[in-house]
Parts: C-alpha cells; sequence; structure tokens
C-alpha cells in the first residue's frame, strides 16, 4: 500500500512539472465551468416561472415600487461604483510603476468577470431564497425582472446594481496583496472562484433572505465583514500562496518594503475611495426616506475616517527615527477607520464612531508590522485595512452600540428590534452574536481561498516565471509600460527590463526604466 501511495505521488509531481498536463487541467476546469453554466441558463429557460412563485421568492408578485428609494439606492451604486477608480488609483500608486498597467487591466476584467457572474448566478446565491447556507433560485434573475426585492420597494435590477457594487469590491479588494507577481490567467481564474461562488456563498450567511447568521442576530451593516473581511481574506491567502516579490527583504532581515512609485495617484485614490463610501454605508439604508439615519451613517461615516487618519499620522511621527509624517500609512489610517465603520455606522454614536476608527488605525499599523515578521508580501497593506480593521470594526458594533437605534424601513427607521452593546447596558450577547459571524465568515474563507489558490499554484498559472518577473508585468502580461516617457535617450520601451541592458543610460533613466 505505502509503495502505491509513493508511486503516485511521484507521477502526481511528474504531471505537474508537464506544460500539456497544467493546461489540460486547466482546460478541464474551465469546462465544467461551463457545463455548469449551460445547466444554469437551461434551468432559465426551461423551469416554469409559477413553480418559482409558488416557492416564496424575495420579491413580490406585484410590485410596489418606491421611486424615491430606488433613485437613492442607484445614486448610491454609483458612487460606490466609483470606487473602482480609487482602487485602482492607491494600487498602482502604492506599487512599483512596472505593474501599473497590469492593475488596471485586472481591476477591468474582474468587473467585467463580476457583472457577468453575479447575473448568472452570484445574486442567486447570495440573495434569494435556499437554505442557511447558499440561494437556490432565481439563476439569471429568472422570474425577477418586473419584481421589487422583498419588502425594499427597489425593482431587482436596481437593487442589482447595487450590489454587484459591492461584489466587485470584494473583488477588487482580493488583489491588493498580490501584486507585483501574480499572473493574469491565475487572476481570471480565481476572480471566477472569488465572485462567482466564495464572496456570494459565504455572503449569504449574513445577507441572505435565510441566512444562518441572519437568525443567530449578528449584524453588518454595510460589509465590514461581507465585503472587507472576505476580500481581505481571500487576499491573504493569495500573499501566502505567492510568496513574496522576487528580491523584497523584510525589515527583519535589514530590509523593509520597496517605496511606492508614485504617491500622489495612491493619496488621491485613497481619497476617492473616502468619497465613495458615501455611497457605500449611507446607501445601504436602502431608504431616501430614513432621512435622521442617513444623516448619522454620513457622520459616523466621516468622524471615523477621520479619527483614524489623525491617528496614523501622529503614530507615524513619533515611531519613526527621523520623526517623519507618513502619507502612506495615513492613507491607509483613514482607509481602516472607513472599513471599520463600515459595520456599526447605524447603529452607533459620534463617541463610538470616533473611538472606534482610531482603534483601527492602531489595528492598521499594527498589522503591517504584523506582516512585516511574518515576511508575508503584501505591497499595499490589503490585508490589514481589510481583514484585521473588518474584524475590528465588526466586533465594535458588540461595544459601541448604543441601543437607540434598530434598522431602516422603506417609510423611515424601524421602532424595535434595537441593538445595544456591552458599553452601553445591553451586555454580551451582541459581541458574542458578532464573535461567532466574524469568526466563521473569516475562517470559511480563508480556508477555501488557500486550497484555490494553492490549486492555481499546483497547476502552475498563479504565479508568473522568474524571468517575467524582473521583466515587469506590464511588458510581460500586456506587452505594454505605464510611462513610456521613462524611456530616455531614445531608449526603445521594450528595453525597459533589467537595468544591465541599459548601460549606456545615465543613472536617473536607468532607475526609472528598471522600476
Amino acid at each position: 500500500m505505502t509503495s502505491l501511495l509513493s508511486s503516485a505521488w511521484v507521477r502526481f509531481k511528474t504531471n505537474l512539472r508537464d506544460p500539456l498536463v497544467r493546461r489540460n487541467v486547466a482546460l478541464y476546469m474551465g469546462g465544467k465551468l461551463l457545463g455548469l453554466t449551460l445547466v444554469l441558463l437551461a434551468i432559465n429557460f426551461f423551469v416554469p416561472t409559477a413553480i418559482h412563485a409558488a416557492t416564496g421568492r424575495p420579491a413580490a408578485d406585484v410590485p410596489t415600487i418606491n421611486a424615491v428609494n430606488t433613485v437613492w439606492t442607484l445614486v448610491a451604486a454609483f458612487l460606490v461604483f466609483g470606487m473602482q477608480v480609487g482602487f485602482v488609483m492607491l494600487e498602482a500608486g502604492f506599487a512599483r510603476s512596472r505593474e501599473s498597467v497590469n492593475i488596471l487591466v485586472e481591476g477591468i476584467a474582474d468587473t467585467c468577470i463580476c457583472g457577468v457572474l453575479f447575473w448568472a448566478w452570484g445574486f442567486a446565491f447570495m440573495f434569494d431564497n435556499g437554505n442557511g447556507f447558499i440561494g437556490t433560485q432565481g439563476f439569471f434573475l429568472n422570474g425577477m425582472l418586473g419584481s421589487t426585492y422583498q419588502s425594499s420597494g427597489i425593482p431587482v435590477l436596481a437593487f442589482w446594481v447595487f450590489q454587484f457594487a459591492f461584489a466587485d469590491t470584494a473583488s477588487t479588494i482580493t488583489s491588493g496583496a498580490m501584486i507585483g507577481r501574480c499572473g493574469f490567467w491565475g487572476d481570471i481564474v480565481y476572480s471566477i472562484g472569488v465572485t462567482g461562488f466564495i464572496y456570494p456563498i459565504i455572503g449569504h450567511w449574513a445577507w441572505g433572505p435565510d441566512g444562518w447568521l441572519v437568525a443567530l442576530n449578528f449584524h453588518d451593516f454595510a460589509g465590514s465583514t461581507v465585503v472587507h473581511s472576505i476580500g481581505g481574506a481571500i487576499s491573504l491567502a493569495g500573499a501566502i500562496a505567492l510568496g513574496p516579490r522576487l528580491g523584497r527583504v523584510f525589515k527583519r532581515d535589514g530590509g523593509g518594503p520597496p517605496p511606492a512609485h508614485d504617491l500622489i495617484i495612491g493619496a488621491v485614490g485613497g481619497l476617492i475611495l473616502w468619497f465613495g463610501w458615501y455611497g457605500f454605508n449611507p446607501g445601504s439604508t436602502l431608504s431616501a426616506l430614513d432621512a435622521v439615519g442617513i444623516g448619522r451613517v454620513s457622520f459616523n461615516t466621516t468622524l471615523a475616517a477621520c479619527s483614524g487618519g489623525l491617528i496614523a499620522l501622529f503614530y507615524s511621527y513619533f515611531r519613526s527615527k527621523g520623526k517623519s509624517w507618513d502619507l502612506g500609512l495615513t492613507v491607509n489610517g483613514f482607509l481602516g477607520g472607513l472599513v471599520a465603520i463600515t459595520c456599526p455606522c447605524y447603529w452607533v454614536d459620534p463617541v463610538g464612531a470616533f473611538f472606534i476608527g482610531a482603534v483601527a488605525a492602531i489595528v492598521v499599523a499594527l498589522g503591517l508590522d504584523l506582516l512585516e515578521y511574518l515576511r508575508i508580501d503584501d505591497p499595499i497593506g490589503a490585508v490589514p485595512v481589510h481583514l484585521f480593521a473588518g474584524i475590528w470594526g465588526t466586533l465594535s458594533l458588540g461595544l459601541f452600540a448604543t441601543g437607540a437605534y434598530s434598522a431602516p424601513t422603506p417609510t423611515g427607521a424601524a421602532t424595535s428590534g434595537f441593538v445595544s452593546g456591552l458599553f452601553y447596558g445591553g451586555g454580551a450577547s451582541q459581541l458574542v452574536a458578532q464573535l461567532i459571524g466574524s469568526g466563521a465568515v473569516v475562517g470559511a474563507t480563508l480556508v477555501v481561498s488557500l486550497i484555490m489558490m494553492f490549486a492555481l499554484k499546483a497547476i502552475g498559472i498563479l504565479r508568473v516565471s522568474k524571468e517575467g518577473e524582473l521583466e515587469g508585468l506590464d511588458l510581460h502580461e500586456h506587452g505594454a509600460v505605464a510611462y513610456p516617457e521613462y524611456a530616455l535617450m531614445g531608449l526603445a520601451p521594450s528595453l525597459a527590463g533589467p537595468a544591465t541592458h541599459l548601460s549606456g543610460a545615465s543613472e536617473e533613466s536607468r532607475v526609472l526604466v528598471e522600476d
């Protein structure tokens, strides 16, 4: 028996080294996905709508559309979608110039993949009825086109646009810690896994009409867990599977993170994200008629970002030997505050919002140090900002919820079911529910994502070759550079590879092209 297992293992390793075998495995996976799509299409076109109508869909048979709430939700959706601009600018600015085009193409491709899959089955998995773990109806929005979503008064198609922007955000977060060494085929395949399966299925637990975490009284108003912790956990799994970039020397080994190639672009991207958050959090009320709730959420979002940014700014000053004010850490500080307040923003008061943002900044700073110590390469700080601050924000609801607010409704705010935290006399029950929800979502996401990432690594499509990484992903994967004017003195952009090819250039031009 032992000899048989040993022989099988040897054959497995030999096959992994064979490019033809890896290609066939990739084609087989693609065929399975195509087959699933055809099955769902068959369900869409051949299962009678009447059958779905009898199974208790979340959409009403006779829609009563609330025009004001619909417009409010769509405007918020457009703001959230605009965060994609902020994400690609932040990532490109904080990364190296030779992977800027790759970041932009990834962001666009992820968005397009997300849109198609969220229409085909992602929305059904996440927001339709089924069981506590997954939705089982509504593939391709079958039977929903003229309906409203539950009792919101918002047409399903408008609600879909809003939730698509959220799903796209989770997908974009995923790439943050994988910048600079992830192959583009790997990005396409893991994007299918994220937006088609991981995000909607696990998200159903907390946001689905019958999710099992909903039954436990777990709350996540706008996605500290569902969007940010899921995206951050997948990003961490990708960074672990990929390993660090070539030449990356960590602080404990006498080095440090490579400098950002354009802090201006990175900081502007961060501010665009802040602006988009005003769709992310207030828009999650789904109700323009809950004016008091929208105002409170907007205020709490702003204050948490401000306290997070200030704490990170001063933290960077006092911990640096040269007493310098760090722009990158300041940006990640206010982003951490925004991520943290996303879960509790409806249920906390200004004092709670201030401390939630302030603590988030410390969580982000210490998280960056932890990854550096563990030799995990995260070029832009995606894991501390989205995963660590997302966990803190989720738990903070169990501490800071005031007990004065319940939930938004299509006509205003609910007058029952108030949420109370430990610091406001609510006991530990809400904190326990938040611990269970955050632990379950993060743990499940991390396990599934590690399996997916290491499988992609095993078949040879997750990480680019050493030669490709040295050449730079922009040239290797996309045949273009973001800054062709960097090739000075008549040097062709195609020479923007190792500096040894640029012996005739000035030192400045060699550094620019090599970067």
